[in-house]
């Protein structure tokens, strides 16, 4: 019965994980995406130009970055692994051997 559940945990943490980047950061990504095209502004058909919102790029600009940040923290979370650092959010750096 203990294997069983160390087996569920694991499953949830791997479901919360892969539902946070595999979902939560692509929908964030696309968020970005639409706040830029709002601070953009655009013609229409009919000739009229529509200005854009500033306020859309700034959050674009917050949103990829925030994405550009949990991919290089995910990134040096597997470099450091991989030398034998544990995670460890006590203190700045994270890992510790």
């Amino acid at each position: 019965m203990e294997m069983l559940t160390a087996l569920w945990d694991a499953a949830y943490k791997v479901l919360i994980a892969g539902l946070v980047l595999g979902a939560a950061l692509p929908a964030l990504f696309a968020v970005g995406i639409r706040s830029y095209a709002i601070g953009d502004g655009h013609e229409h058909a009919d000739g009229s130009v529509t200005k854009g919102n500033p306020i859309g790029k700034v959050a674009a600009v917050l949103a990829f970055a925030f994405v550009v940040l949990v991919i290089i923290f995910g990134v040096w979370t597997i470099i450091a692994q991989g030398q034998g650092e544990t995670l460890n959010f006590h203190y700045f750096p994270p890992f510790h051997k």
